[in-house]
């Protein structure tokens, strides 16, 4: 028997995707192994979104370590420009792209007796109901489209997705319940933008009629909603909030900005302005004070002038998010963005020091305005040093000691706070 060892990077999709890979590998009698020493085959499913550099480390990690005893594999979102970057690091790798991971248990097998086999083709195809091996089972990762119905000019994911493809609302209906029924207590709903849903099929967003689907299913359970970009939110944006006040729903609401200023959100190519953001933000905490908002900022995107960087600054001020993921821009090979005039290292370095600084003592107030809050919380994550992590209502990490398990809901009182998390008793 030929054991296999699944290396996850990026997103939520990316480890959805994963687990499905090692459901169908499993299904085709390999062994799903936790160690990479004990594997005959190493599946390594990257991310691209952020630049290659994350991926190749890992690639020539595992061909230092191993020195070829073992077979490896490259799955995932796998850009055109990377393929012979890691072929110089180790040319018998094989290949298998987030199109055809379907495919993953014929790469695998092949490449255990030596065969190199290189699927990177773009096709089409539901990515919902498949076998699974879930790395946490209280919690369904489940998405809802594949590709992107934008052409930002810094990024990769319309390179390597291609055009938006959103899977039927029975289909994602179905596989939410086979999550639920198994075992789980939340469900995220993930995609490269959910507001984007079934656009590419009349214009119209369906994401609302979806999330209603999803939540009349008389199950208990919570739900998160994953990213929406602001021009896919707003047209759909008083009856999102509607939606949101169902108990089911954590009350979390990620929505990238990137830049504070519009002239960069011109030259990114993010088809709304600052503005448009900040409506979404005011307008969802007007009938939900206290939902936690996280948002996406780049730093040194190419001829951002210190204007331009204050204004990012002063939109943090403004809207003061919860929780904030912050990049400084690199040049992804093949986007319009790489051809421009780059930003110094020392820049993009120095911009993203004020930002985390600013940053982490707004999350710090914010999270000291929950002292003494005493509520339930989900328990979904094994923490550090004998700890757990639960969430609250608002998709707050609370760390709490104690005798739990996974799934456990348990009521805590918030007794300290740090930039990152809640302490609960």
């Amino acid at each position: 028997m030929t054991n296999v060892h699944m290396i996850t990077q990026g997103c939520s999709s990316n480890s959805r995707e994963s687990e499905i890979m090692m459901g169908l590998l499993n299904n085709s009698g390999f062994e799903i192994v936790d160690n990479e020493n004990d594997a005959d085959v190493n599946v390594i499913n990257i991310c691209t979104v952020k630049g290659d550099t994350k991926a190749l480390r890992e690639i020539r990690r595992l061909k230092k370590l191993h020195n070829g005893s073992k077979k490896l594999v490259v799955a995932g979102c796998i850009t055109e420009s990377i393929v012979p970057k890691i072929k110089n690091i180790d040319e018998s790798v094989s290949f298998v792209n987030t199109h055809n991971f379907g495919r993953i248990s014929t790469v695998v097998e092949n490449a255990s007796s030596g065969t190199v086999l290189e699927l990177l083709d773009k096709k089409y195809e539901q990515k919902v109901n498949l076998p699974s091996v879930r790395k946490n089972p209280v919690i369904g990762i489940v998405p809802i489209l594949n590709g992107c119905n934008y052409y930002c000019t810094f990024c990769s994911t319309k390179l390597v997705k291609g055009r938006l493809f959103s899977y039927p609302m029975d289909a994602i209906r179905q596989d939410v319940k086979g999550h639920l029924k198994s075992g789980c207590r939340e469900i995220w709903i993930t995609s490269n933008d959910t507001g984007a849903y079934m656009v590419e099929q009349g214009g119209k967003q369906k994401i609302v009629e979806l999330l209603n689907q999803i939540l009349s299913i008389p199950l208990d359970f919570k739900l998160r909603l994953g990213m929406m970009n602001p021009a896919n939110t707003n047209p759909v944006l008083d009856e999102l909030i509607e939606v949101y006040k169902n108990e089911k729903m954590f009350k979390f609401l990620h929505v990238p900005v990137q830049s504070g200023n519009n002239e960069i959100l011109k030259l990114m190519n993010r088809q709304y302005k600052v503005e448009d953001f900040i409506d979404v933000v005011e307008a969802f905490r007007k009938e939900i004070p206290e939902i936690t908002i996280s948002t996406d900022i780049i730093v040194g995107f190419p001829s951002e002038t210190v204007q331009q960087f204050e204004d990012t600054i002063n939109l943090i001020k403004k809207i003061r998010p919860d929780v904030l993921n912050l990049s400084r821009y690199a040049e992804r090979e093949g986007t319009i963005a790489a051809k421009m005039k780059q930003l110094s290292t020392n820049t993009l370095k120095q911009r993203s020091r004020i930002i985390t600084n600013l940053f982490r003592q707004i999350a710090l107030e914010k999270n000291e305005k929950w002292l003494d809050w005493q509520g339930k919380i989900l328990i979904d994550e094994k923490g550090k040093n004998d700890s757990w992590i639960g969430r609250n209502y608002c998709y707050k990490p609370v760390v709490v000691k104690g005798d739990f398990k996974l799934g456990d809901e348990v009521d805590v009182k918030i007794v300290d706070a740090t930039s990152f998390d809640l302490r609960g008793v």
